[in-house]
């Protein structure tokens, strides 16, 4: 295989995982961080305390976007200077790229500074904003899933 792609290939695989990892952060580790009563044999832990640990998974993940933010920027960069790039790929790239880091840049941060102030903090403002960032998260999604297909798409045709 040559490098550029064995390079192509890993691009492709990393926005899979980014894709698969909000996947399953947003579908299964929320629905069972937030429905902990069910699956213990006590209620243990508040709404407030389960918050303060996806607010923590989030925290870790926001290392992931920024990172996979600067990956797209550059691969998609590369294929432009070469022509390979469409108005598909593009605006996929631009919506992941904005998308992660208006998860990672503002929402996380924000959501962790209203948990900082304690249980009392939490109010109609954080509940517009965590719906936001839901809201952002499934757009998320839908872009890597664009850039991926769109991308894998591109590669097929030009063998």
């Amino acid at each position: 295989m040559q490098k550029k792609s064995l390079i192509d290939v890993a691009y492709l695989l990393l926005i899979a995982m980014t894709a698969g990892a909000v996947l399953v952060l947003g579908v299964f580790v929320a629905a069972v961080v937030f429905h902990s009563e069910l699956f213990l044999s006590v209620p243990l832990l508040s709404r407030y305390e389960e918050g303060k640990i996806m607010g923590e998974i989030f925290r870790r993940f926001s290392y992931w976007a920024y990172f996979m933010a600067a990956v797209i920027v550059v691969y998609e960069v590369s294929r432009y200077k070469v022509m390979q790039i469409d108005k598909v790929s593009i605006l996929s790239a631009m919506g992941a790229i904005s998308t992660l880091l208006l998860f990672s840049g503002v929402y996380v941060p924000k959501i962790l500074e209203y948990q900082s102030r304690g249980e009392a903090a939490i109010d109609e403002s954080f509940e517009a904003l965590h719906k936001a960032s839901e809201i952002d998260f499934k757009i998320l999604l839908l872009m890597l899933v664009l850039l991926f297909g769109r991308r894998a798409y591109l590669l097929a045709v030009k063998r």
